[in-house]
């Protein structure tokens, strides 16, 4: 990896075009190849885990600082110098902080459990990777607080679907059982069905809001993530679609989206106080939502994350949220999160919920 840790933005003109260098005449001769590797299931015979989580949240463990990790890392994107200059439209309660410090992983972990949440989805970027690197680390914090870990397969340099297979192969030996492939849009539908039924035990979200590519490529279910582009009006839609063809649905929903310190993209959604995120989660669970993501916990780059924020000059805050001010505004995300995940278990499960503190 290069020493900057750049494992690139979301912003799609960084996005890779095409996933990975392997000609188009030879990739499913080579996923096939590859997929020899592992024992298949006929397909549509994979089964899904039980009792699996119903409320996820999507997590960045690559944040570092010059104490633990040499020198500040993301928090600098875009020029910016930190401490007190940060890539990010929000300054954290935390201050920049290092994903090397296990009492940070500590207390992000205990706010994530509190907020009613079952799953952390991890940001990773391949193995080797500085957050592959932190993993073990994550998984430990997130089992001391009852949390389950999942892996959002990002699209690292080289990506292919036969690479995938040998990167879900090595996750699931460190216990991880759900994957959200993010841009797995790259390849054809019909390309990943090898992958997808060599697997058993697993499920395999993909990001889209296209139940039928998702069907044809053997997924277990869709997810958006991306707040800005996939808009609560599509949701029922969407949740409609898959449900028919037998697939969860899990429309992913967000406080906000404000990128522009970081990556200089001029889009914003606007949080409103939180009536935002209340927006999105009500279209989410009138959607019949099987599982809820939540995006994000703390992509500060992009300003999507619920982690507490702190009032500081040249920054936004969550000051008014819900209400909210001075100290109680800090953690307002985290709280309202608290309220929406007992919702929605009320009407997943149909048990009544121990708190529903806003």
């Amino acid at each position: 990896m290069p020493s900057r840790w750049l494992f690139g933005n979301r912003s799609s003109s960084n996005r890779p075009q095409g996933g990975d260098t392997v000609p188009r005449v030879h990739r499913v001769g080579f996923v096939l190849a590859a997929l020899a590797l592992f024992a298949p299931a006929a397909a549509g015979s994979r089964s899904s885990p039980t009792l699996s989580p119903t409320t996820a949240i999507f997590y960045y463990p690559w944040f570092g600082t010059p104490g633990r990790d040499g020198e500040y890392f993301h928090w600098e994107q875009n020029g910016h110098q930190p401490s007190g200059d940060l890539a990010s439209a929000f300054y954290p309660m935390r201050g920049p902080y290092s994903s090397s410090d296990a009492s940070v992983l500590d207390g992000q972990m205990r706010e994530i459990e509190r907020a009613g949440i079952g799953e952390v989805v991890v940001s990773w970027w391949g193995r080797g990777s500085p957050v592959d690197q932190r993993l073990p680390a994550v998984i430990a914090a997130a089992q001391a607080h009852s949390l389950e870990i999942a892996a959002h397969l990002e699209p690292y340099a080289g990506r292919s679907i036969a690479g995938t297979a040998i990167d879900i192969d090595y996750l699931r030996t460190l216990g991880i059982r759900d994957f959200f492939v993010y841009h797995a849009t790259d390849f054809p539908a019909a390309e990943w069905q090898p992958l997808t039924s060599s697997f058993e035990d697993v499920r395999l979200f993909v990001q889209t809001p296209r139940a039928g590519y998702a069907k044809q490529g053997g997924f277990d279910g869709v997810y958006t993530y991306d707040t800005l582009t996939y808009r609560p009006r599509m949701f029922a839609r969407m949740c409609k679609a898959a449900h028919k063809l037998g697939l969860l649905c899990s429309p992913s929903v967000g406080p906000g989206y404000n990128a522009l310190r970081a990556t200089g993209d001029s889009r914003v959604l606007d949080r409103r106080g939180g009536k935002t995120y209340d927006s999105i989660w009500t279209a989410a669970l009138r959607a019949g939502t099987d599982v809820a993501t939540i995006t994000s916990y703390n992509e500060w780059n992009e300003g999507t994350q619920i982690e507490p924020a702190c009032p500081r000059q040249g920054y936004e805050s969550y000051d008014g949220a819900w209400g909210e001010r001075g100290k109680a505004a800090e953690r307002a995300y985290l709280n309202r999160t608290r309220l929406w995940t007992s919702r929605f278990n009320r009407q997943h499960f149909g048990r009544t919920a121990e708190d529903e503190r806003g």
